[in-house]
Order: C-alpha cells, then structure tokens, then sequence
C-alpha cells in the first residue's frame, strides 16, 4: 500500500481539476472529511485537500483547452527533464514541459501512448502527500488500457516498474511495484484491462481507502455523485466500488482485505 517515504516512481501527488471548485470542495469535504485550503492568490484558484492537517490531495480549476474534469495522479521522479525524454522515448505526449512550482518542485504533464493523463513531480521544498492509505486517504492508483502488456512496457522504460500478474474474476490483474526494494513492499497500484463499457476510456483511476464502502457510496449519491460500479467483494483484495463526482471525475473506493 502506498506511504508517504516517496521513491522513484512511487505516486507522489494527486490532484483534482474542476469546472467549479468550490462545488467540489463541498462535495469531497461531505464525503471524506476533508478541508480545503487555498494555496493564495498567485496560485489561480489552486489549493490542497487536508485531513487531520496533512495534505491528502489537491484540487484546481481545469487549465486545458477541452479539458473536463478529472483526478491526476503524479508520480515521483529524481530528475524530470530525464524522465520528460524517457515519456517522448517510450512514444508518450508531453501536455505540459517541466516547470518550476515556486520553488516546491517541478511538475511536467503527460500522456502514455494508450492516451491516459498522468503527471510527474520532482520535490523541492514539498516531498509529495503528507498522509496516505489512511481511512479517506489515495490507497492505490490503477490504470485501465486496452492493452495492458503495452502499458506496463511504457512505464516500465519511464520509472523502472516491477510487476507481477494475478487473477482476478475475468481476467488478469497486474500488480504494480517500484523498482527499488521488495517487490511486495514496494506495490502501489495495478493494471486493468480497459471495460468496453460506455464512457469508458484511458485513464489512471485514483482508490480511496474508506471504513464502509456502501455507506460512502451512499454519501456520494446523496450529494449529487453518481455510480458506475457498486460495491462489490473482490477475494483477497476487499470490497470496492468506482463512482463519479457531480462534475464527472471518475474515482474508486477500497475498504481492503485486513490480510493485505
């Protein structure tokens, strides 16, 4: 499960864009707990989600031309220029060339060459999340491609992953590790066969571990979530459902296996 002791390609960030964030400050704050603070006047609008004083995740206004709204994971990196060419290398998209955050760190914007959206943060003065897989915290990150294979072989030329395959009702999981450490230790996230479901797409879809997945579902409905996949028991791994926020961002839900 995920930690805060960040190395390389281990998910460092995560944030939120939003055609209106005070909506989804009010949406995730019922739902999770979390409070909202803004970041200031130079930062346009962005801001950080925070539970128990740590910051969870992010949340922002959406920048991009056509863009909707979305969660966005980020993945630590020592050297972003390196690994901005190792995304062109590998046949990825550049959205975004490394910039620096005020001197936090630098960021860059992605697209893999199955076309899901995903970040990478350099720290600076800020190392990443201060609290995860905590109750209403990231717990794990997936990625749903069409070709699974392909996904892992790309980012596999990007960070170094380890993965390792298991099965899952209807398919095969791939269970995803940074390159350093125990493998087991190290896993942060899996890869997913792409549904072919309508409205379904390329995409990393952020997990939030929660103590009752039913009720929080039901949470989000009661504010004007919706959802895609009800909570369902999965062997081994725990109970789960995917959801989507009022304006569309498609997220997941995890009470884990205790055995995990």
């Amino acid at each position: 499960m995920l930690g805060t002791d960040f190395s390389t390609g281990s998910p460092n960030w995560l944030d939120l864009g939003s055609p209106d964030t005070d909506a989804a400050a009010r949406f995730y704050g019922a739902l999770f707990g979390w409070n909202f603070v803004a970041a200031g006047p130079e930062a346009g609008g962005y801001g950080f989600f925070q539970l128990q004083g740590k910051t969870v995740a992010a949340l922002g206004p959406l920048t991009e031309e056509g863009a909707h709204s979305a969660w966005m994971v980020h993945f630590m990196t020592p050297d972003i220029q390196a690994t901005t060419e190792a995304v062109r290398a590998g046949g990825g998209a550049v959205r975004m060339e490394p910039m620096d955050v005020m001197g936090e760190g630098w960021l860059a914007q992605y697209t893999d060459p199955q076309g899901a959206e995903f970040a990478c943060w350099q720290p600076g003065r800020t190392a990443g999340l201060g609290l995860a897989s905590a109750d209403n915290t990231l717990v794990w990150a997936e990625l749903h491609v069409p070709d699974p294979q392909a996904g892992i072989a790309f980012y596999q030329g990007v960070f170094g992953w380890r993965h390792a395959e298991m099965q899952a009702p209807g398919m095969t999981y791939r269970v995803l590790s940074v390159a350093a450490g125990d493998q087991e230790d190290g896993s942060f996230g899996g890869v997913a066969p792409l549904g072919e479901g309508a409205g379904e797409e390329a995409r990393w879809v952020p997990y939030f571990n929660v103590p009752d997945v039913d009720a929080t579902t039901a949470a989000a409905q009661r504010n004007g979530g919706s959802v895609l996949m009800p909570g369902a028991d999965v062997p081994d791994v725990g109970r789960l459902a995917w959801l989507a926020d009022p304006a569309g961002a498609v997220f997941a839900l995890l009470k884990p296996d205790p055995r995990m």
